[in-house]
Order: structure tokens, then C-alpha cells, then sequence
């Protein structure tokens, strides 16, 4: 199971290979930048800085003949982050019980100082019944990070995505994991006009009102069609869906590609509860006008030829509303 990203070592070698030195990779890196800012003021922010910068800096490396590996990536990571955490004052393995549930995608797609604050948020609720949040500013940027622990429950991403849709938020980017005693512990960046007005008010509000959501479990609600941008009407996109099994045959990966509008997550989200799709990993991109998410899922519905090809055509029809 490969989710094509930062985290994934192969892919960093990969991209090293095709840009072959450090002259291709400098001039690709200033192109995409110039295209992106040039494209629209508001479509580059701090948080697409950072993931060019990033993946400059990995296939940089890469390029110098350091070789990618996984298991010291996740020794450097836990190393960090536990450097980290004795400055807080956690007693010495506070940590272990969270730790020991999560997986190694989860630390290859968290940096340390991520992995720290969910720790901190998180550690003391490892069984607890009852859901937890908790949000922060961006370390990079504007926006509001928000991160989600609780027992796994139906519909769970879907509930997330209607709340924020119902807050006009705007969501950057996702990360979902369930850990190995069927939690989930999902993350989010999400931005919106008001949150330049006070973040400690919207912090509080948020950790308060999403917690009351996930308890009470209401159905979910309809769909809001959401405006494109005035440049996604004039350079229109056909939507994407790509639905196939993964390298082991035990899941299915899904990829959605599609302009970029407010709710069109939670439209996707709510498609796979209809369908009761169990979502285990996402890798959700918002780049400009356009979003490009990856879910890793599961379901009974799966197993039918016909009811996948319905189910493609109802995600369709979700990114062409």
C-alpha cells in the first residue's frame, strides 16, 4: 500500500531520478513557484512554500547519494519528538501506550514537532470513550490545525467534513490514520476569512462544538453545492475518479481529482458513508484550484462490479454539482 507523497521514500527517489541533478531540480523548483504565484495572488500560501521546500530539500539529499530509508526516518522522527517531549515535563514513557498503536505511515507523515503536540494532546486518552480534540494555529501559515482522537465510529470523516463545511472552513489538507486498537486519529488544516479575528476564540469554539458532534452522532446533512472560483469557470476541468485494488488486493485505493470548492470533500465524504465505505488512510491536496485526494478504503460494496461502477458514478455526479 503506497500513498504517492513526501513520506514515502520511493517516491522521492523516483522524482530524483527523473530530475537527474541539482541544475534540473533548482530550475523545476523556481518554475513551479513563479507559475503558482503568478497564477493568482491568493492561490500560494505559506503551507505550499513549505511542501515545495520540502520535497526541494528530500530529492536535494537524494540527488547527493542519501540513500532513503524508512526505518531510520522513523528512528530520526521518534528521536526528535522524544527530545521534544521531556521539555514538557511528561513523565519518561507517558508516550509508550499512544505510540505503541500507531503504525509506521503515521510517523513517516507527521514530522516530530506534529507528532509531539498530538502526543501531548493525546496521551492519557488512549482508551478513552469519550472524543477528543484539539487545535492549535499553523506552524506554518494561517490557518488552524485540528486533530481528532476517538473510538472509530461510522461515518466518522464524513461528520469532520460537515462541520467544517458548516463553518465555511476550508480544508488544505488531511491526515487519516487508525490505529492498531481501531482508533482514529485524524488531522486537519483548514483556513477561513474569520480566523484573522481571533484564533483563541475559534480554537475554543471549535474543540468545544466538534467534540458535541461526534457524540451525538446526528444524521448527516445534505450537501451544500459550493461556488468555483472565477478561474476554475474559465479554465474548466473535467473531475477525475479512479477507483482500483491495491498492490496486496486487501483494500482499494480511490483517486478523486477535481476543481477545488467549498464542500466538495464533505460531497465525497458523504458518498462513501452512503455506500458504508470504510476509510482507513487519505492523503488529501488542495494545490491551487485543484484538489487531488487519495483514499485508501474497504467495504462489501466493493466486492460488486456493479456497485462500484455506481459508486463512481455518484462521485462523479458529486464533483460535477
Amino acid at each position: 500500500m503506497t500513498f504517492q507523497g513526501l513520506a514515502d521514500p520511493e517516491v522521492i527517489q523516483s522524482f530524483a531520478n527523473i530530475v537527474k541533478d541539482e541544475r534540473h531540480l533548482t530550475a523545476l523548483y523556481l518554475l513551479t513557484v513563479a507559475d503558482i504565484r503568478g497564477t493568482s495572488p491568493k492561490v500560494w500560501n505559506a503551507w505550499k512554500g513549505k511542501l515545495l521546500e520540502d520535497l526541494y530539500n528530500m530529492t536535494l539529499r537524494a540527488l547527493g547519494g542519501e540513500l532513503a530509508s524508512p526505518d531510520r526516518e522513523l528512528k530520526n522522527r521518534k528521536d526528535a519528538a522524544l527530545k521534544n517531549l521531556r521539555l514538557y515535563g511528561l513523565p519518561a514513557n507517558a508516550h509508550d501506550p499512544l505510540w505503541k498503536q500507531l503504525d509506521l505511515v503515521y510517523f513517516l507523515r507527521n514530522d516530530a514537532s506534529d507528532i509531539v503536540w498530538q502526543t501531548r494532546a493525546f496521551y492519557d486518552k488512549v482508551d478513552s470513550d469519550i472524543p477528543a480534540v484539539k487545535c492549535r494555529t499553523a506552524p506554518i501559515g494561517e490557518g488552524l490545525q485540528v486533530a481528532v482522537y476517538l473510538k472509530d465510529q461510522p461515518d466518522l470523516f464524513a461528520r469532520i467534513c460537515s462541520y467544517f463545511e458548516a463553518k465555511n472552513f476550508s480544508i488544505l489538507d488531511a491526515k487519516i490514520h487508525t490505529t492498531a486498537h481501531g482508533y482514529a486519529l485524524d488531522t486537519f488544516l483548514v483556513s477561513a476569512t474569520a480566523f484573522s479575528k481571533s484564533y483563541r476564540d475559534i480554537i475554543s469554539l471549535v474543540e468545544h462544538e466538534l467534540v458535541d458532534i461526534l457524540i451525538r452522532q446526528n444524521p448527516l446533512p445534505d450537501a451544500v453545492q459550493g461556488r468555483l472560483s472565477r478561474l476554475s469557470r474559465t479554465f474548466p476541468m473535467t473531475p477525475s475518479v479512479d477507483l482500483r485494488p491495491d498492490e496486496r488486493g486487501q483494500y482499494h485505493l480511490l483517486t478523486v481529482s477535481a476543481h477545488d470548492r467549498n464542500g466538495l470533500l464533505y460531497s465525497i465524504a458523504k458518498v462513501l458513508a452512503q455506500y458504508k465505505i470504510n476509510l482507513h488512510t487519505a492523503k488529501i491536496m488542495t494545490l491551487g484550484e485543484r484538489v487531488e485526494d487519495v483514499f485508501l478504503i474497504d467495504g462489501v460494496a466493493l466486492s460488486q462490479a456493479r456497485t462500484q461502477i455506481q459508486l463512481e458514478t455518484d462521485l462523479l455526479d458529486a464533483l460535477n454539482t
